[in-house]
């Protein structure tokens, strides 16, 4: 059976509908940089997405090509994530998605190098005929967070993270979104497949002791 990050790293991708606080190790990631309204046809986000599902299922498929991956084993690709902010604003200002700058990323195997990469990058272009040059090999070191299941509507999510901080708050800790440390979001839910009642998405906010 192919290995589920999901099923496996259930504090990470399954947690409660109720915050909780998680400490995130180091993950490798393949990243795709843009800006604007995540919700725009043909903008930055949506053209993302592509761009890293395409590099996605070069790796997973590479075991039935010539390039052979050390430690190599069949997994579920890791669902779609994405690191979010705006500049000047500390969090999120729901009301202007047209400021989001944002690192659009799903989670590497932890067998795939660098080198690795770099071959998908160029197999995909070639096959795919199609231009993977914002693609990017991503280490993110995330650290200790906050987090909780959301379930509805993107637009709802303020109401989640409101319950998150007053955890937060209550449990000891503060806010630390910063340049370097981001909101996070985690989409378990195809947005195209479900109607937004029945999205689930993990919201993770970085925190630090008071």
């Amino acid at each position: 059976m192919a290995f589920d990050y999901k099923k496996e790293y259930k504090e990470f991708y399954m947690p409660k509908d109720k915050p909780g606080i998680v400490k995130i190790p180091k993950i490798n990631y393949i990243a795709v940089r843009g800006k604007g309204d995540p919700n725009k046809e043909n903008g930055e986000y949506k053209n993302s997405i592509g761009l890293l599902y395409g590099i996605a299922f070069t790796i997973k498929m590479s075991y039935k090509g010539s390039h052979k991956i050390d430690g190599y084993f069949e997994y579920v690709v890791p669902p779609l994530e994405g690191f979010w902010w705006q500049g000047g604003i500390k969090g999120i200002d729901y009301g202007h998605k047209e400021k989001f700058s944002f690192i659009s990323v799903i989670r590497l195997p932890d067998f795939v190098t660098e080198e690795d990469f770099d071959w998908a990058i160029e197999e995909a272009t070639k096959k795919k005929k199609q231009d993977f040059s914002k693609v990017e090999f991503f280490t993110y070191d995330e650290g200790l967070c906050v987090q909780c299941m959301h379930l509805g509507s993107y637009d709802k999510e303020p109401a989640t993270v409101e319950l998150m901080h007053e955890y937060m708050k209550e449990s000891g800790y503060e806010l630390d979104i910063s340049d370097k440390r981001y909101h996070h979001e985690i989409y378990l839910s195809d947005p195209r497949k479900v109607t937004p009642d029945k999205l689930k998405t993990v919201i993770r906010h970085p925190i630090k002791k008071m």
